[in-house]
């Protein structure tokens, strides 16, 4: 996961975001974003090698103002069910 955040950070995917209250939260400049002002540009998921609860995905977002960072999220049984919720609604810019 290391290798990829590099390669994304070399990208211009360099801010910190987490889901609060169905909104999208930069850490650094506090600002948030509804899921209708933010775009999934690519994403990733890991498996833990020796344990499976290991698990997550690295999504690549961008928002409206042209902020670029990831938000990480675990899957399966442990899995942030209003960071899933949130990544659902916004648009997907994967491909296109």
């Amino acid at each position: 996961m290391n290798e990829v955040m590099a390669e994304l950070e070399e990208k211009g995917f360099s801010h910190d975001f987490r889901i609060v209250g169905n909104r999208l939260l930069n850490n650094k400049s506090k600002k948030s974003f509804s899921s209708g002002e933010v775009f999934l540009v690519e994403q990733y998921r890991f498996e833990g090698e020796s344990d499976p609860g290991d698990s997550s995905i690295l999504y690549a977002l961008e928002t409206i103002t042209g902020e670029k960072g990831i938000a990480i999220n675990t899957y399966g049984a442990e899995a942030d069910l209003e960071t899933n919720e949130f990544l659902l609604r916004i648009e997907n810019r994967i491909n296109k």
